[in-house]
């Protein structure tokens, strides 16, 4: 674990509000009923996922799915806000027990396993809320997928099975939601 990114990643999730110019870009890309799930987020949230826009805007990515998923690919933490405090006890629990992690997320939010099952399940309840509010069906495979393991090293290549379309976006997805 890198603790000066993480360090970094905390400091901005107590400070980091999306300027007017951010929410403008946002408008561009989201319908109104998805622009409503996206001001739903937490100021750090829609600052994350405006963050990964404009690194997708910068490598000249255009594909709308991937744009919308992008900026909405957290909304499902919103059924449960997760505090400061929360997200610090993801991240150590993931650090550090990874395999129970993922077993302390298929239970129902509540108690000391809620902050777990939320970092689980947010993209299920993500991808239902995104499709309720209009998405794509690719956008919300997208947003449902963001944390499923992929094999992004060519290794599928080689063996004659090459990453479908969506699998691609969803490792263009993953790669920046894991730097920011």
């Amino acid at each position: 674990m890198q603790i000066l990114y993480r360090v970094r990643q905390f400091w901005h999730v107590l400070t980091a509000i999306p300027e007017p110019e951010d929410l403008f870009q946002m408008r561009q890309i989201l319908t109104t009923d998805l622009q409503q799930l996206f001001l739903r987020q937490q100021a750090s949230e829609q600052a994350h996922s405006l963050k990964i826009l404009y690194q997708l805007l910068d490598q000249r990515e255009n594909h709308q799915d991937l744009l919308v998923a992008a900026l909405i690919h957290d909304i499902g933490k919103t059924r449960h806000p997760l505090n400061a405090c929360e997200r610090v006890e993801v991240v150590l629990g993931q650090a550090l027990f990874p395999k129970q992690v993922k077993a302390w997320g298929n239970e129902k939010p509540q108690g000391w396993r809620r902050a777990f099952v939320i970092a689980e399940q947010h993209s299920i309840w993500g991808a239902e809320m995104a499709a309720q509010a209009g998405a794509s069906a690719l956008t919300a495979s997208i947003i449902r997928r963001h944390h499923d393991p992929l094999e992004s090293d060519g290794s599928r290549e080689v063996l004659n099975h090459p990453l479908s379309d969506e699998e691609q976006l969803i490792i263009k997805l993953q790669a920046l939601d894991n730097h920011y």
